[in-house]
């Protein structure tokens, strides 16, 4: 569908929390890719972050009738969806995942030279896009909220401060010290930011297809990108990657369960 701009998304809500089920579909199909961007780098694993999506959908428009209009709809929607992911756990996070341990398995898992092979190129790229997602799981949830929505999503500080629930202020705060932990990190251990470091992704991939954090038949991330980019600084490395777009199904499901009637649309938070 063509994209709806601010007013428009406002109007669609109006018009959805008065039963409007077309307007309710078009708010779906408006904000499901922003909310699997979000869940995808808050996540880690593609499933997972389908299956919050889903559920994150499903909390926004069951909640459309408490919007108010403080801020733009599908600013409110990141909040109502983050809210959710805060207090989803990913199944990375099972392995409580800090810099020093993530250093230590980039450095014990290169081999002498890179992947060859018509795939090599493809593969070095899915264990790019999977390292980096690794390193946003090393700060903590709220850290990494904030990180993601200001450095990697483009949100103004204002809007990312009240998706987050804190003053700009504190929100500034909180993502200059994710900022700084994961600069130090790439800066001492990627070898995309440091020449100097020894890390490259194509030196990776022989270890991540053996313990099976690859799938040569089954990627995670790369989808269809073939080339690498050489990158320059955080943000760069943090960005580069597909624009991912929320699987149908999790936009799918959550209408069928909102056309099901089994959840109402709330009049208040």
């Amino acid at each position: 569908m063509p994209a709806v701009g601010v007013d428009g998304l406002s109007e669609l809500a109006v018009a959805a929390a008065q039963g409007d089920t077309e307007a309710l579909e078009s708010l779906v199909a408006a904000v499901a890719d922003d909310v699997y961007r979000l869940a995808l780098r808050m996540l880690w694993h593609p499933q997972d972050a389908e299956d919050a999506t889903q559920e994150a959908l499903v909390r926004i428009v069951t909640r459309v009738g408490s919007f108010r209009g403080e801020a733009s709809f599908r600013t409110w929607a990141y909040r109502v969806a983050a809210n959710h992911l805060l207090n989803r756990k990913s199944r990375m996070e099972r392995e409580t995942l800090t810099f020093r341990r993530f250093a230590e398995d980039l450095h014990e898992g290169l081999a002498d030279h890179g992947a060859e092979g018509p795939d090599a190129r493809l593969l070095a790229e899915e264990v790019k896009l999977g390292c980096t997602l690794g390193m946003l799981l090393c700060l903590d949830r709220e850290q990494r909220l904030a990180y993601v929505l200001g450095d990697v999503l483009g949100l103004s500080g204002d809007d990312a401060a009240y998706v987050c629930g804190i003053t700009p202020a504190a929100f500034r705060q909180r993502a200059s010290r994710a900022r700084a932990a994961l600069r130090a990190f790439v800066a001492e251990h990627c070898g995309l930011v440091n020449a100097g470091s020894p890390c490259r992704c194509d030196r990776r991939v022989e270890t991540a297809v053996r313990l099976g954090r690859v799938d040569p038949d089954r990627l995670l991330f790369a989808g269809a990108v073939a080339e690498m980019e050489r990158l320059h600084d955080l943000g760069s490395l943090m960005r580069d990657h597909p624009d991912y777009r929320a699987p149908r199904a999790a936009a799918d499901r959550a209408r069928d369960l909102i056309a099901s009637g089994r959840f109402r649309l709330l009049s208040q938070d």
